[in-house]
């Protein structure tokens, strides 16, 4: 049973290896929402995620034998941190079982806390499949990233901290993977305030807690799709699933596109950098049918590697128009190409590539292919800039951006 006891002694036991993590009221949000929003900035973690929580609470619970046979655990790459920082001020062995589709970063600094890293599998439950394999040969105490009530209890400590800062809160954003995270939370928000609604997200393509509570029971995806890694579950826990059925008011669910709008949101307005997965309460804000309440989103984890990190910037300016590609076809000539960036220019638009094809047409003096990638300032400019081209006898086609970052 998760008893206000255990939270109790999980939240005292967490405090020994965690950052306080301070709410930080959002004035952009909460302008743009209508509601006052907070944000639960748990990114800034020392191991980058809220997962320390959890796998320290869990490891504390363990007897000296249960410790000394090893750790073992299978995971997306928080979890896998979590458990190997934990084990390493216990002195114990780790070894983590992790996606080969894990971000680079995650893996590395599982490794630097000293931990043995073993990549197998596309998603989180084909590593989670061969991490009990592994524990069972060798004997090592399994230590499940959210199927278990002692990781849950701990990571319930957020709800905590929460509720000590701001007691009047109304909502709670959770992100939900295989719901360690929401059931902890829920369920002692609960406990502490039934008034408040705990409100769960998932990315759309991987919604297996949303398809679980709809069919009344724990079940599996045929496959998941979503760029919030963190997140990309097929089966949730079926220990934790009682709890989330009566603590979790609704779920939300978010399509990539949207955490690429978060992301630069984040960025622009915070400077704040969370991952996708983390990035989901945030995109949620908009989905809520709410106003003038106090809304906090929980930004569970900022572990991203600087690829992503780049291809995100870009597809979020692309998004928001402040990068555009057109085509236009010129004679081949010298002169046209000033010409074409002279109109640009005018229009105050910023060429930042070009892509010059002589060979698009047999006949060189009637086409050139010229493929032009600029910034503006989002879509009244843009719209400027091609209107200038057609004035000057241009006939601008619109195309999609080739990456501006190689």
């Amino acid at each position: 049973m998760m008893t206000l006891e255990k939270f109790e002694q999980a939240y005292d036991a967490v405090q020994k290896v965690i950052i306080k993590t301070k709410l930080v009221y959002s004035d952009f949000y909460s302008e743009s929402t209508g509601n006052k929003v907070y944000l639960k900035p748990e990114n800034m973690q020392k191991t980058g995620a809220y997962k320390i929580r959890g796998a320290y609470y869990k490891i504390s619970t363990l007897t000296d034998e249960e410790r000394n046979r090893g750790l073992i655990t299978a995971s997306a790459g928080n979890h896998a941190q979590g458990v190997a920082y934990a084990a390493k001020l216990y002195g114990i062995k780790a070894t983590i079982v992790m996606p080969t589709t894990t971000p680079l970063m995650k893996v590395n600094r599982t490794k630097a806390y000293g931990a043995d890293v073993i990549l197998h599998g596309d998603v989180y439950d084909e590593a989670c499949d061969y991490a009990l394999k592994l524990a069972e040969e060798n004997g090592y105490t399994f230590i499940h990233p959210f199927d278990d009530l002692d990781v849950a209890t701990g990571q319930g400590s957020i709800a905590m901290e929460i509720v000590k800062e701001l007691p009047t809160v109304d909502v709670i954003l959770v992100p939900i993977g295989g719901g360690g995270l929401a059931t902890g939370v829920s369920t002692l928000a609960k406990l502490l305030n039934p008034n408040i609604k705990v409100i769960g997200v998932e990315p759309a393509g991987a919604n297996c807690m949303q398809e679980s509570l709809r069919k009344g029971e724990v079940v599996t995806l045929p496959f998941v799709d979503t760029i919030a890694d963190g997140t990309a579950v097929k089966t949730p826990g079926s220990k934790i699933f009682p709890y989330i059925q009566e603590n979790i008011d609704d779920i939300i669910t978010i399509e990539d596109h949207e955490l690429i709008g978060a992301f630069l949101d984040m960025l622009e307005n915070h400077k704040m950098l969370a991952e996708n997965s983390g990035l989901l309460t945030v995109a949620a804000l908009k989905h809520l049918d709410c106003k003038n309440k106090k809304v906090v989103s929980i930004i569970s984890g900022g572990n991203m590697d600087v690829i992503t990190f780049a291809s995100l910037v870009q597809h979020g300016l692309i998004e928001r128009e402040r990068i555009f590609a057109v085509s236009v076809l010129l004679p081949d000539k010298p002169g046209e190409l000033t010409n074409v960036s002279k109109v640009i220019a005018e229009a105050q638009g910023n060429i930042i590539k070009l892509d010059h094809n002589q060979f698009v047409s047999i006949n060189r003096n009637s086409a050139v292919e010229l493929d032009i990638t600029m910034e503006t300032f989002g879509h009244e400019h843009k719209q400027k800039i091609i209107k200038a081209l057609k004035a000057n006898g241009y006939s601008p086609k619109l195309i999609n951006p080739k990456c501006v970052y190689n």
